[in-house]
């Protein structure tokens, strides 16, 4: 049975994916910072509707000695890590006046570094079995959805973009690493966001709604599959249209 360590995964997309993944036979490992409740809450959902094995690991992507025991936790269960998406993100959405450097280094950490991290030591165990697959959520936001309020967030996740590239190249050809641009997802996030604006934002979009974030989860469950085994160093948009 095969294992997969989605970051980020108490809810949103993460959560999807986590579902998603355990729906076809994965061990699932559920990783949060700060949102244990949640979590854990997920665990049992999956406990008690598939049968797979569970692990749920508290980790700051963006600590490197975090990284390192997560993966000791997983492999001292599992034996095994085949399956990584880099899903944590945070967003600290502020006029351009009002930005910090704190702030921006703290958005970078865990968005961009913490993707760096968990593929660096994911990919470890991934080469000693000449075998995994490493997906990146990356977003629109990284290509040509630009935001202001957003700058530091958009510069992360065009920064995951390029990492997805060379790791692509340096991890061949025992692990595929690809890259998925999601558009507007309706989760926590972004329900926050001022709602004229992101009615404005609809507007924009060919199928006139946001995704759900089970619609982004089957791309990144296809990206991991033998069905997807020719695909590499990609990045793949899914918005909507617009």
């Amino acid at each position: 049975m095969k294992t997969v360590l989605v970051t980020g995964s108490s809810r949103g997309l993460g959560k999807s994916a986590i579902i998603k993944f355990a729906e076809n036979g994965y061990n699932v490992v559920i990783n949060y910072n700060n949102s244990e409740k949640v979590a854990y809450e997920l665990q049992k959902y999956i406990e008690d509707n598939f049968k797979v094995g569970v692990l749920t690991v508290k980790a700051d992507v963006g600590n490197e000695n975090d990284v390192k025991e997560m993966f000791n936790i997983i492999i001292d269960k599992f034996g095994s890590i085949d399956v990584v998406v880099n899903n944590a993100a945070i967003a600290i959405d502020t006029i351009f006046e009002q930005k910090t450097v704190d702030n921006f280094n703290k958005i970078l950490n865990t968005n961009l570094i913490g993707t760096f991290l968990v593929s660096k030591y994911a990919s470890k165990y991934m080469l000693e079995k000449k075998q995994g697959n490493i997906i990146n959520i990356s977003s629109t936001n990284g290509i040509d959805t630009y935001y202001p309020y957003s700058m530091d967030y958009d510069a992360s996740k065009a920064g995951i973009i390029s990492l997805t590239k060379n790791l692509s190249k340096e991890l061949s050809p025992y692990i595929r690493v690809n890259c998925v641009c999601p558009g507007w997802i309706t989760t926590d996030m972004n329900n926050s966001l001022d709602k004229e604006y992101m009615s404005k934002e609809i507007t924009k979009i060919n199928l006139k709604r946001f995704a759900e974030p089970k619609e982004i989860a089957n791309v990144v469950y296809f990206l991991a599959t033998d069905e997807a085994s020719y695909v590499n160093g990609s990045v793949i948009v899914v918005d909507g249209g617009k």
